[in-house]
């Protein structure tokens, strides 16, 4: 009876890791909503990092190539987790010229800025005119 307790004990630890384990992993593949007072709501990934658009792509095409991808790198995810009233049917990838691919969200691509230092920033907000934050 005492070896039974202890498989017993064994498979329930094993099963609460596992099911902790699988929540991490899709939580690292979530898209979230975040706000400031300086740009309002805008996308985040699972790490709080702000997610952007640009003015110059058009739906299901990247016109960001060469060293604009070393600025504003890609975003890409081959499955989209999401949260609160974010839609999965909003999220999508394409395969870019370059070979990559990239997510979307309503059909633009996204991208990082790679002045954002810390979860939140959003120092590529207004950038040339022609970078925003990914507005939900």
């Amino acid at each position: 009876m005492r070896t039974l307790n202890g498989v017993f004990r064994l498979a329930t630890t094993m099963a609460v890791v596992v099911m902790f384990a699988g929540t991490a992993l899709a939580d690292h593949h979530v898209v979230k909503v975040a706000k400031n007072d300086k740009v309002g709501s805008f996308l985040t990934d699972a790490k709080g990092m702000t997610l952007y658009v640009f003015k110059k792509d058009s739906p299901g095409k990247s016109a960001c190539a060469g060293e604009c991808v070393t600025k504003w790198p890609l975003y890409y995810r081959e499955k989209v987790g999401i949260s609160g009233d974010l839609k999965a049917e909003d999220f999508a990838s394409i395969d870019r010229e370059d070979g990559k691919k990239q997510t979307t969200y309503k059909g633009l691509p996204l991208y990082y800025f790679a002045g954002d230092k810390a979860p939140g920033d959003t120092s590529g907000q207004g950038v040339k005119d022609i970078w925003l934050v990914a507005a939900p």
